[in-house]
């Protein structure tokens, strides 16, 4: 498909991860308070197992809220989540873990749920993919029908952590028995870390070719949008402002004008910062600038990119 050209269509949709805290339905308003266009959102303590049960006028509240948006939402699952280990009580916990958290995804209205799909610990690539697919199996299966999407994170491949390429990524998918309801999310941080150049025209063309072909345009549902506080391919996931870290400005230009993602969910996992969020503010101010920027971004002084 190549290198896109600047998109009359609809820009993505922007947002960040906002807090819910006090309740879900106060993630809405924090949306909105940020100009988001989009949020993503835990349900749950994400670094705890345990979780209270949703409240129901807390639910009545959030679906009310969304309707006038910040809208699509993204669910990020728990950190303690991993569906390909062979360590059986852990990879219970995991499936157990999915289950609850696509549950609460469906009662909620959120379209997208998000989650590390883990690491295989020793056991080999193979058979971690085949007990993630298992697992996601398992989850859905508790949900005949449902209309939450579970979308698989690509990851920056540290250590056996699995899904760190576009094969490991279609090898999970493929194994699945409702494909349809499988996506991909693409962590722009993550991606970068773990090889996959896309930080001028030409290369950004070959990735998302290599994507459709190994994996399908079709599959991938919504984005993360982080630079890298790190070098390319260096495998660590540390995330930076955008336009100030090695990936760069130009990567984003090319992703925000692509007319493929027109509409499509893109949120920020940066730095907040401080109580206001200028952060956020600032990030977003920096990709809604770069919609409709024709001319390609050279960067002054690497990691550090600035528009203007």
């Amino acid at each position: 498909m190549g290198a896109p050209g600047v998109s009359a269509l609809m820009p993505p949709r922007f947002g960040c991860h906002v807090s819910i805290a006090g309740g879900m339905n106060l993630a809405i308003d924090r949306g909105r308070e940020l100009r988001c266009d989009a949020i993503q959102v835990f349900t749950k303590n994400a670094n705890q197992w345990k979780a209270k049960p949703l409240d129901p006028e807390d639910v009545r509240l959030f679906k009310e809220k969304a309707k006038d948006g910040p809208w699509p939402a993204m669910s990020h699952g728990s950190y303690l989540i991993n569906a390909g280990t062979h360590v059986e009580e852990m990879y219970q916990k995991g499936v157990a873990g999915l289950k609850d958290e696509i549950g609460r995804c469906e009662t909620l209205g959120i379209p997208y749920f998000v989650f590390h799909p883990g690491g295989h610990m020793g056991s080999g690539a193979k058979a971690g993919l085949k007990r993630v697919a298992q697992a996601i199996d398992a989850a859905l299966s508790e949900f005949p029908n449902g209309k939450t999407t579970v979308c698989v994170e690509i990851m920056a491949g540290a250590g056996t952590i699995l899904g760190s390429s576009f094969e490991e990524l279609a090898a999970i998918r493929d194994q699945v028995q409702d494909k349809a309801r499988v996506g991909v999310c693409f962590d722009t941080c993550h991606a970068f870390a773990a090889g996959i150049d896309f930080t001028d025209a030409q290369k950004y063309g070959a990735m998302w070719d290599k994507f459709d072909e190994v994996i399908g345009l079709q599959v991938l549902k919504c984005f993360q949008l982080n630079d890298s506080k790190f070098e390319f391919a260096l495998k660590k996931d540390r995330h930076e402002h955008i336009g100030k870290g090695f990936l760069g400005l130009e990567a984003f230009r090319l992703l925000v004008n692509d007319p493929r993602f027109s509409g499509f969910p893109m949120v920020l996992e940066t730095d907040p910062e401080d109580d206001e969020c200028s952060g956020w503010k600032k990030d977003l101010a920096t990709l809604r600038k770069l919609v409709g920027k024709h001319d390609p971004i050279k960067p002054k002084k690497k990691g550090q990119q600035r528009i203007g």
